[in-house]
């Protein structure tokens, strides 16, 4: 590599770094890291829950009360590099898309009490 650092030099200063990130601040960047996301992988998952955010909002104003269509857009469109309910908690503590989580997660736990597998 010309006038930078080999690869594995590289991977071994990202192993680093994320291990100096606080799962407990940023549960979401360390998972991003770890789990090998590229940038437009990132990318894409924001638009993915900007689109959701948004359509989640207007549902709700509109007065809709079953938002499980959503939740299946998210676990569906997901990066397959990521498992939903590690992303919707992950997500949930850093403060990302907290109300649109909170459903999800919510919608999943109520599920799970009636004996359903929603994934």
């Amino acid at each position: 590599m010309k006038g930078g650092l080999p690869i594995n030099t590289l991977s071994f200063h990202l192993h680093l770094i994320s291990d100096l990130i606080s799962a407990d601040e940023y549960p979401f960047t360390k998972l991003v890291i770890n789990k090998g996301l590229t940038e437009p992988e990132y990318n894409e998952l924001f638009h993915l829950l900007e689109e959701l955010n948004c359509r989640y909002i207007q549902q709700k104003e509109e007065g809709l009360l079953d938002y499980t269509c959503l939740l299946i857009h998210f676990a569906g469109m997901l990066n397959l590099k990521l498992h939903p309910d590690q992303a919707m908690l992950a997500l949930k503590r850093q403060g990302l898309y907290t109300e649109l989580m909170e459903e999800f997660i919510g919608i999943i736990k109520k599920s799970e009490k009636r004996g359903l597998r929603w994934r």
